[in-house]
């Protein structure tokens, strides 16, 4: 899952909501006076948009609007409409309808199971060259996660049969003491908010998930992989052979863990603005 060191929002990112054809969805935002480019951010499993706050700023003042989201069934967005669907090809579809409103080409970067999402966001999109600038995959494999990542979904499916979200918290509490209580009070409340079928779903998908490699490298669009270690949820050498098979740029940030944008935040802003540069 992912993680989080402090949830000061600064005064140059906004928080906003988004009006799409698929429903409305929460964002924070940050833009220079006259943008180069606009990108798009998509948390992953149990993530928010509050995952990219050490980034956002600073691609901001690399020259780009960015926009952070909480995906469908996440924290704030809730389930965006009525009747809503949290399968991943429905998640995607939102990504892809949330570009056409930033307005493309967008530059797409998706962390962890947002990474899984926006792949199928490109590989399902009408007219993919004209909405997607880059995709950039952000601690995401080629497939299904790693076996000690699967056995931990595993038991979590089994929980969330017979128990409500809430009451799985004191299981999934970050047990670092420097986590901060208002860290934990976040953390504990958005956990609360995730919608349980959206949980179900992103769990099955991620352990179960094919590898699409040969069809998104076909798509044609700029790619590149960034991924921070020490990971375990997808091996370091999947990702480093998905970045081969792909053509893609790779970058790894030693230190970064399953969320550099978190622990190495500037390394991430660094491999970013030099590929949407490129």
């Amino acid at each position: 899952m992912s993680q989080i060191l402090s949830i000061a929002r600064p005064d140059s990112v906004r928080s906003v909501r988004l009006d799409t054809g698929r429903g409305t969805f929460a964002a924070f935002t940050a833009a220079p006076p006259a943008p180069r480019g606009t990108a798009l951010l998509v948390p992953g499993f149990n993530g928010s948009k509050e995952d990219f706050l050490p980034l956002l700023p600073g691609l901001a003042e690399a020259g780009y609007r960015v926009v952070a989201i909480d995906q469908r069934g996440q924290y704030e967005t809730g389930p965006a409409s009525e009747n809503p669907s949290y399968a991943p090809e429905g998640l995607a579809a939102d990504v892809v309808a949330l570009a056409g409103v930033l307005g493309g080409p967008v530059h797409l970067v998706g962390h962890s199971y947002g990474g899984l999402v926006s792949r199928l966001a490109v590989l399902n999109s009408p007219s993919a060259h004209t909405t997607w600038a880059s995709l950039t995959l952000l601690n995401f494999g080629p497939a299904a996660v790693s076996e000690p990542t699967r056995e931990r979904l595993e038991l979590l499916l089994d929980a969330l049969r017979t128990t409500p979200v809430l009451e799985l918290w004191p299981f999934l509490r970050p047990q670092d003491g420097g986590v901060s209580e208002e860290v934990l009070a976040f953390l504990s409340d958005r956990w609360a908010r995730n919608a349980p079928e959206a949980l179900r779903l992103a769990a099955e998908r991620m352990i179960t998930e094919p590898d699409r490699s040969e069809a998104l490298r076909d798509s044609g669009i700029p790619l590149s992989v960034v991924f921070g270690t020490p990971e375990d949820t997808w091996p370091e050498r999947e990702a480093a052979a998905m970045a081969r098979e792909l053509g893609a740029r790779y970058t790894e940030i030693m230190g970064g863990g399953h969320s550099p944008n978190v622990y190495e935040p500037e390394a991430v802003i660094e491999a970013l603005t030099s590929f949407w540069n490129a």
